[in-house]
Formats: C-alpha cells, structure tokens, sequence
C-alpha cells in the first residue's frame, strides 16, 4: 500500500474518508508491519548494529502503540476548534499532522531498510542512528500529545485558550519532560515541506556555528571548524541549539537575526526580486503632527518619547513607479489610488525594512501601489509600547503627506508579518480611539495577537520549531512586553544635544545600540530624505537606528578605530551597522581589508602589508584583474622575483581575509551592547556535552499586563466591532496559529468581515524565503490576492466608470 511522503496535511488529517487515499490508521499499521519484518530480520544479528536495529525497530513498534489512541482522540476533537469548514486549522489540528508527519517518515525509513538490508555495502551503523532518532521523536511527540489532552480539559470545545488561570508550569507538570534534542538532529523539518528542509537545516548549521564564534569572542578559526562539525554530525547540532535556546540572551537572538542586515543579504532582492524603480528611506522629523479626526476636529499627535527620547522616525517607500509628486523623484506617472502601509516581523527586536525587502519588491510590483514600510524602535533598548507609538506616529504623517509619497490616499490598507501584524493591530486600535481615519483593509501574516504564554496547543510547537526556538520566543515576549526593571527607565522625552563630530568618547547609544552618525544625502533614491530644513546637529540627532535601517552615507563619514573593538569603553561605545556594512562591501570587491579611517577622517593601516612604493601599489590597483590583487606579470620582471611576489600577494590576502572576516566577527558580537558571559556561563554553554536537560517551563519567570495595545485580542469588544474588513495568513506549523484563529472568531461572532488561510508545511517566517523556496513563493501571491481583495481598486474604478456612464 501507497502512502503520500511526508509531511502530512494537516487540513486532511482529521477527515474520516478520503477519495482514493488508505485510511489514516493504516499507516500506523503499515509502520507497525515494516517494523515487526525488520525487527524479525535483524533478531539473529549478534553485531552491535544488528542489535541496536533490532532494538531500534521494537522501540518505534512500543511508541507507536503508545501514541496511536493519544492522536486518535485529538484527531476526532481538532475539528470542533476550526475557524469554519472552508479554512480548518488550529493547534490540535497541528500535532495531528506533525504525529501522522513522524510516522510517514518512520515507515519511509523503515522501507528503506527493508529494501536495502540484503545489500553487500548496507550502512547498519548510519540507520542504527536514523531509526533511533525516529523511535526518540515518535517518544517526544507521545509526551506532547499527554499535555494535549491536559490543555483540552482546560478549555470547553472550540476555544483555544484555557478559560480559567493556568501556568504552564502547571500544564508542564502533568506529564515527563519534553526531550527537544530529537526535533533538531536528524530528524529536522520532518514536518515540513521539503522545499524548506534544507534551508532550515542550513540556518540551523548557521545558528550553532555563530553561537561558537558569539561565545569565543571572536576565535575564527575554532568557530569555523566546530561550525563545520555541525554539518556532519547532527547529535552534536542538537544539543547546540537546544542549548541555545536555553541559554542564550536576547542579544545573541538580535545578533543572529541581525545577519539578515548584512551587506551580502541586502543586495540578495536587488539581484533576483522584482525591480522597483522607487526604494529610499524617509526620514520623520520628531515634531508634532496636526491631523483631523472624523467629526472634522484638528488634534496634534505628539513624536514617540518612551525609553530612547525623541528621534527622527525612518519609513522606506517602495513604488514600482515613479509617481507625480513623490519627493525627489519627478515622476510622470499619476498618484495611485491606494497605498500599503507595512510593518515588518522579527520578533520586536530585530530586522528591518530592508531584511523584507525579499517580499515587499515583489507586492509592489503586483499591486502597483506605493508601500510605506516602518522601520520602528526595537527592544530591548526600546520595548512597549514606543514601536506602537512610532507605528501610530508614521500612520499619521502618511495620512497629511500622501502626495509625496506617490498616492491620493483614497484607500489604505494595513499589512504587516509577525510582530509587524501585532503592531498594525494595535495601530488600528489607536486609530479607532483616537477618532483618526481608519484603514480600508488590515492583512495580517502569523500574527501573535494575545502576547504572553497562555498555555494552547500551537505554542507548543515552538518546542521543535528551527526558526522561533522556544527559549527565543519567549526571550523576545519578555524583552519587548516585560523589560526588566534594571533596564532603560522611560526618557524624560527631551533630545540629547550632541555635536555632530563623531567620537567613540561623546557619541551616545541610539535606541539600538549603534552610533549616532550624520549621514550625508546621496543622489539616488535610496538615501534618506527629510521634508524641512534641519541643521547639521538636527540630523546627527534624528539618525537614530531603527530595527536595524539602512542609512547610505557618504564615504567622509567615518568612526573611530577603538569603535570596532570587541570590548569597548566604559561608555558603552559600539560600532554602526552601516560603517561595518561598507568595511564588509569594501571586501567583497577587494578580498582585502587593509586600512581604516579613524574619526576626523585620517586613514591608519589594520593589517600591516609588505611595504611597497605608492606607484607599485596604484599599478596593482589599476592593472589587477585577478580576486586577491596580483599584479600582472610582466616580461622585464625575474620570473623569481614575479613568483615571490605573487606568494606575498597572497599571504597578504590570506592575512586581509582572516583579518576581515575577524573584524566581522567583532562587530557582530559587539554592536548591540551585548552582555558578556562569565567564564563559568562559558564553560558551561560551550560544554555540550556537560548540557542537561531541562523542562521549559524554567523560562516562565515573568508577567506580561493584560493591556489590549499589546495584545489585541483583549481589545474592547465595542472597538473590535468597528475594525475594518481583515484578512490573516498564517500556517499550521506556526507557534501563532492559535492566536490568529481565536482572534479571527473573535471578529466573525462580532459580526466583522474576516477571512484566514492556513498553509501547509510552511514555518513561521515564511515569506522571507519566497525567493528561496516554491510554496514560501506560492504563499507571497496569496498575500498579495488577499491584499488587492482589500485594496479594491478595480471594484472601485468600475463603479465610478458606471457613475460616469449614467
């Protein structure tokens, strides 16, 4: 009998019947069947391996009985949790397929050993390994499943969440320890599609070999063969990341997530995305806005003070049209009738407009109308609610500055991916309050709209999930909704006054942790623009970075050299992103990072080549056409002396990459006043072996308030109801998933207008692959359908076209 490859549907796995497809419990028989052959197979072996496999397959047979009544029931029960019939999902849906998902690939294993066991150069001790992490898999998801039915005691049919007050160390406690090591070996991404498998396994390979050069501050070249042990030995991977998770600081998630902002990831859309003829950053001076509300009042919305003080606020315009109007541009083409207001993901604490750029070249393009996207403050330097506050402050500028922007403003519609979707919610509902123009349309992607760890069956799935680990996910909750006491206290909202020469002594942090520095206006349209005249102090002041913005200056803007230290001074001075963006940039083209400029602009030499006369060195920088600088041969020279040349030429690229690649590492791990660990804590993280495991609940240590901006599924029922038409993407294998279907019942028995699609097989995060893989691409066009439904610019031109007619 036939069974489809893993993963399973997760919209399917609860039907009784399907046309054409075995039932769903013959698979856990077939599993059973291939596992006894085997086990029958291997009982006579007496080597070690023929043992173990023997052992391996009576294991999975055990599980398998274990499991099967556990998903059994969930299974008939998920459905009642559906948002509707036309769009099942939730939580128990879920861990039905992610437990049909294991046992695909278990029988898939198992088949294959069947198939190839009689074979001369059979590997024993490479499906030793496989069958055992499968059998350790199949246990995890039994114990999973065990809290499952605890979390269905908790709340009545069809709700989601728990209605009384449960912890989860509570729910933790009903059943044994959750071993994660098994959801990041070899068994990684069983549950997902396979398109996505091997990026996932890449980002997990790049996770646990950052952390080693994180924690060994900089040791490169230990970092990269330990990093290249976590391609070929998976255990080892395991119980890296499952370490991480559990140990690491939000700095290391802000770090690892900040790569996406690296000069090589920044030139990735521009190189396969759709081409825009409009991507420059706007500049939002922090001065009062003037707007009118619905019953024609004027009333001033005040610049964002929380935590960081006032700062200019950066927004990025997309357009694949330069627009009449639009400043800066010139443009023929008319306004558009719409614009899409975005804000991007990342947890509240890292990416940028830029990052998902990968996506949002592509949605201008489809839409043909200008997206604004928010580059807002990222916590922890900047937790609730100051991102809200700037969300709501750019919303206001774009609503009494739509001509510049390209639009006439007639339709405006919310998107947002993640935390951006949790920050336009709560954008509306200032929106509402306020009595401001609301949007036309919100569209939200995997949105978490009720902000802390209420126990549900989709949160547990961050417990094997490759891109939110449990340990991030709930260090970003907690630095953005639960700052510690000893952090930031609120700014008393007056601007720091600062001298706009640049100085590793006076130059203070920005929301972020980087430099202030005074950007220079560029040509292009991609450099930062304001819309009123500011001194060159105003501008050293209103730079502050946002989440990790993009600022193009210009080549005399400089940083000091103790800046791209690792260890920086009492003042807690740290490197800017940009400057270490163009070092980097410098070396792509190079191979060679030989010098600095220090803070008045004077060049000093960091790696210390041969010295050479100034017309020998511009003669290799003219003539070479080779990678590391070689300077052509010529016939005059000693064929000794050329050949001595060329090895110095390439010791001294060798010594310029290590010592490039070095000062990356440097800046990585030193640009976001990043805590060090003591030595004790680095011993004991980089000990994997020495790593024991522990129940998660040990990261519930702290409350989040119950404050509807933060989590707008508490929100007033009576705001609710005007909320305008929404439309939620999300997927089944989403921490989020829960969240967004409870939200969207919330809104249906309100009587709003709302739809939810939910994707198989894809992670939270999706749409920053859809360059990558084919369903990540097919589910960016359905946010864009989705998008253009809200938008409604057709239904609206052909009514008017009706009116003019009659």
């Amino acid at each position: 009998m036939s069974f489809p490859d893993s993963p399973a549907k997760a919209s399917l796995c609860c039907e009784e019947t399907l046309e054409n497809a075995p039932p769903t419990y013959a698979m856990y028989e077939a599993l059973k069947d291939s596992c006894q052959n085997n086990a029958t197979y291997f009982q006579p072996d007496d080597s070690e391996n023929g043992q173990r496999l023997y052992q391996g397959f009576m294991t999975l047979i055990d599980h398998i009985d274990t499991v099967w009544p556990l998903v059994d029931h969930v299974r008939k029960v998920a459905p009642l949790y559906d948002f509707d019939a036309k769009s099942p999902g939730n939580g128990y849906r879920s861990f039905v397929s992610v437990v049909d998902s294991c046992v695909l690939h278990g029988l898939k294993l198992s088949r294959q050993v069947c198939s190839g066991r009689d074979a001369l150069l059979f590997r024993k001790g490479y499906f030793v390994k496989e069958i055992e992490s499968c059998g350790q898999l199949l246990a995890s998801l039994g114990t999973c499943l065990h809290h499952l039915q605890t979390l269905l005691s908790w709340a009545p049919p069809g709700d989601l969440f728990p209605t009384e007050q449960h912890s989860p160390e509570e729910l933790f406690s009903q059943a044994d320890t959750i071993n994660q090591y098994c959801f990041y070996g070899r068994c990684l991404g069983f549950q997902f599609t396979p398109s996505m498998r091997g990026i996932l396994k890449g980002i997990s390979i790049c996770m646990a070999g950052f952390s080693e050069a994180y924690y060994s501050h900089g040791n490169l070249i230990s970092s990269v063969w330990t990093g290249g042990q976590y391609l070929i030995d998976p255990e080892m991977r395991a119980r890296r990341i499952v370490n991480i998770s559990q140990s690491a600081s939000v700095e290391f998630c802000k770090a690892f997530w900040f790569l996406a902002e690296s000069e090589i990831m920044k030139r990735v859309p521009s190189l396969m995305s759709s081409t825009v003829a409009v991507n420059k950053l706007i500049t939002i001076p922090p001065e009062p806005i003037t707007v009118t509300t619905l019953d024609g009042k004027e009333t001033t919305v005040p610049p964002p003070t929380d935590y960081v003080g006032l700062q200019g606020l950066n927004v990025r315009l997309i357009s694949v049209n330069k627009r009449a109007g639009m400043t800066g541009e010139g443009g023929s083409s008319p306004p558009a009738e719409g614009v899409l207001f975005h804000c991007h993901g990342g947890g509240f604490v890292a990416q940028s407009s830029k990052s998902h750029e990968t996506y949002l070249r592509e949605w201008a393009a489809e839409l043909d109308v200008p997206i604004l996207s928010v580059d807002y403050s990222l916590a922890p330097q900047a937790p609730f609610p100051r991102a809200l506050e700037e969300v709501f402050f750019a919303y206001c500028w774009m609503v009494g500055n739509f001509a510049q922007i390209g639009t006439t403003g007639k339709r405006i519609v919310f998107a947002g991916d993640s935390a951006g979707a949790n920050l336009i919610a709560g954008c509306t509902l200032k929106i509402l309050s306020a009595g401001l123009r609301p949007p036309e349309g919100l569209f939200m992607a995997y949105a978490p709209l009720l902000v802390s760890f209420i126990p549900s069956p989709a949160r547990l799935l961050c417990l094997m999930d490759p891109l939110l680990p449990f340990g991030f996910m709930m260090r970003c909750l907690k630095a953005y909704a639960s700052p510690s006491s000893t952090g930031k206290g609120k700014s008393d909202g007056r601007p720091n006054k600062e001298p706009t020469t640049v100085s590793n002594a006076t130059t203070p942090l920005d929301s972020n942790g980087f430099l202030k520095v005074s950007p220079s206006q560029e040509g292009g349209s991609e450099g930062p623009s304001s819309f009123e005249e500011v001194s060159p102090s105003d501008l050293a002041e209103l730079q502050a970075h946002k989440s990790g913005s993009e600022r193009r200056q210009s080549s005399d803007t400089t940083i000091s050299a103790a800046s791209l230290q690792s260890e920086h001074t009492a003042t807690g001075v740290t490197p800017t992103e940009d400057k270490s963006q163009q070092y980097v940039s410098e070396f792509l083209e190079r191979y060679v990072l030989d010098s600095d400029t220090d803070s008045e602009g004077r060049r000093f030499p960091i790696i210390k080549p041969n010295k050479q006369t100034d017309s020998t060195r511009d003669l290799e920088s003219e003539a070479s056409s080779t990678l590391i600088g070689e300077p052509p041969l010529v016939d005059e020279q000693d064929t000794k002396d050329s050949k001595k040349r060329i090895k110095t030429r390439i010791s001294e690229a060798a010594t310029g990459i290590m010592g490039a690649m070095s000062s990356r590492f440097a800046y990585i791990t030193g640009s976001n006043s990043i805590n060090r660990p003591t030595q004790e804590e680095l011993a004991v993280r980089t000990n994997l072996d020495a790593l024991i495991a522990r129940s998660p609940s040990d990261e519930f240590i702290f409350s989040v308030p119950r404050d509807p901006l933060l989590s707008p599924y508490w929100a007033d029922e009576e705001l609710l109801k005007r909320f305008p038409p929404v439309r939620i993407l999300t997927v089944h294998l989403d921490p989020c998933l829960d969240d967004c279907v409870m939200f969207a019942k919330k809104l249906k028995k309100l009587g709003n207008e709302v739809g939810i699609d939910v994707l198989e097989g894809l992670p939270h995060g999706f749409l920053n692959f859809s360059l990558m893989a084919k369903e990540a691409h097919e589910g960016s066009k359905l946010c864009v359908k989705r998008i253009k439904q809200l938008l409604d610019l057709e239904n609206d031109a052909s009514s008017s076209n009706g009116e003019e007619q009659l």
